[in-house]
């Protein structure tokens, strides 16, 4: 099986990488390679922009890929660039998008994919909402093979799953408990709140 990462060194898709060579999946990574982090051994790198459509272009011609997931396209123009360059390169095109695209606040506390997508709060999900739109167009009209995944809070090792905390420096909120200082909570602290932990593993998931 081949599967090309659009970006695949961020939070969630650098764990998808490795477990997908620990699965024997044959990975090509397509990013600018500017992540300190090195991609694990057997993984192909094509160390490119993608907004230079013309040089994408040109190292993929000839290729296919039973997969292709864009894990960092967030904003309209990024899928329509997506739709061009992998028409016909793909039997699956998996764009992923984001949980904050439902409905803000929600109508129901349980949010399935039924939710309707309105958040008008963040332009990150609006923008996000925008590029699912494009792609479900483009499924209708001329059968691009989308799938549409939305991931809740994700966290690894390094971070602490807190609705109300810092990415980049998580385990200051450790400090905050330590020295008996308030931490923010959403409500009472019993909302309900979808997160999913990565985890890289030399043995997999």
């Amino acid at each position: 099986m081949k599967v090309l990462f659009t970006g695949g060194t961020g939070n969630i898709s650098t764990a998808c990488t490795h477990l997908a060579i620990n699965r024997g999946i044959d990975v090509t990574l397509l990013n600018r390679g500017r992540h300190s982090d090195r991609p694990p051994a057997g993984v192909k790198t094509l160390s490119l922009d993608i907004e230079d459509a013309a040089a994408v272009s040109h190292a993929l011609a000839g290729t296919s890929f039973d997969a292709v997931v864009d894990w960092v396209a967030s904003e309209p123009p990024h899928a329509e660039r997506d739709i061009a360059l992998f028409r016909g390169r793909t039997r699956h095109y998996i764009f992923i998008s984001s949980a904050s695209v439902y409905q803000k606040p929600p109508t129901h506390y349980l949010i399935t994919e039924s939710t309707p997508l309105a958040n008008p709060y963040w332009a990150y999900s609006q923008q996000k909402t925008a590029c699912e739109e494009r792609l479900l167009r483009a499924y209708r009209e001329e059968g691009f093979p989308i799938r549409i995944v939305r991931p809740s809070l994700t966290y690894g090792d390094t971070q602490i799953a807190l609705a109300i905390n810092s990415w980049a420096k998580s385990y200051t909120v450790v400090d905050r408990m330590r020295r008996g200082r308030k931490v923010i909570v959403p409500g009472d602290g019993s909302s309900l709140w979808v997160i999913t932990h990565k985890s890289i593993s030399p043995k997999g998931w």
